[in-house]
């Protein structure tokens, strides 16, 4: 007969509680609840509602983890920051000093980047938030546009594509003081979103008219990489190069809103089977691939869920 030990060369551990230090495919019994139990990863997957905004809106930006988010900025034109604790939105008391929606931001809940945006016309201003108000920034972008991608940090960021007159595939680089352009997109475009970092970007979607284009930046060059399964623009967007995360958005046409939702390995998108719970276009997104947040949209919403994927946990071994 098999044994574990025969299969893998170790005894299964015999515990009274279940350890704190666990690895991916660790098994034990668990003495006290008199059970066999294996790590493993837990596909979830699905969006559940989350605190309303005070300030319902569409086009704010956002920044920061699921727990520890940060929301400004947005349609109508406004200066409203918010701060997210993981179930409630706090109103700050001062707000932007530039009200302006379709804002481009990125950073953490106490260090954050705002950036271009419309009030009415495309600006190039350029804010820093230091965890309690917005300073700003004596230069701003070099191409004004709003409905911009963007990733990075507040010290480190990356501006690219969005809308002047016409779209626009113009990248800037931040370095805390001033933008520096950077080699373009190969695909103009506006209303498109992105994630990762300065070195490390990701950029998809957008309207030009509502596509799926997807490309990587390096630092030094972008690279069209494969496609979105639903093309659209004035989608959301959480994670990294390598693990993103894309929800939301609007294709043409009336009843455009989408609930669509699709995560990128690095290499491909995949459509997850459930959506977001409300249509929406031109909402906020912050967060990780596996702890988004999908904040506001069209018309004025207030509206947040928060996105589980997947995580490891502890399962219990029935054995029949």
């Amino acid at each position: 007969m098999t044994t574990y030990y025969g299969l893998y060369g170790q005894k299964v551990q015999y515990l009274a509680s279940d350890p704190t230090d666990v690895q991916t495919g660790q098994v034990w019994y668990n003495s006290t609840s008199a059970t066999l139990k294996v790590r493993q990863l837990a596909t979830v997957n699905s969006w559940a509602s989350g605190g309303n905004l005070n300030t319902g809106r569409g086009g704010a930006g956002g920044a920061g983890t699921q727990t520890a988010g940060l929301a400004f900025g947005g349609n109508p034109y406004t200066t409203a920051t918010e701060l997210y604790n993981g179930s409630t939105w706090s109103a700050n008391p001062t707000g932007l000093n530039t009200a302006r929606g379709k804002i481009g931001g990125c950073g953490i809940q106490t260090l954050a980047l705002a950036f271009g945006g419309n009030i009415g016309s495309v600006v190039t201003n350029t804010e820093e938030w230091n965890g309690s108000s917005w300073a700003n920034n004596p230069t701003g972008l070099n191409t004004a546009r709003e409905a911009l991608g963007s990733a990075g940090i507040q010290t480190a960021a990356l501006a690219f594509g969005g809308g002047t007159f016409a779209a626009t595939d113009a990248s800037e680089s931040y370095n805390g003081t001033t933008w520096t352009n950077t080699p373009s997109l190969n695909t103009s475009r506006a209303e498109l979103k992105g994630c990762g970092t300065q070195t490390a970007a990701l950029a998809f979607g957008g309207t030009n008219p509502p596509g799926t284009q997807t490309e990587s930046y390096n630092g030094t060059s972008w690279t069209t990489v494969n496609s979105l399964n639903t093309g659209r623009g004035q989608l959301a967007s959480a994670g990294t190069q390598t693990a993103a995360l894309a929800f939301g958005g609007a294709l043409s046409g009336p009843n455009a809103a989408q609930t669509a939702t699709e995560l990128w390995n690095g290499t491909a998108w995949t459509s997850n089977p459930t959506g977001l719970a409300t249509a929406r276009e031109n909402l906020g997104g912050l967060g990780t691939q596996t702890a988004g947040l999908a904040v506001g949209g069209n018309p004025s919403r207030t509206a947040t869920e928060e996105w589980t994927g997947e995580a490891l946990q502890n399962k219990t071994v029935t054995v029949t």
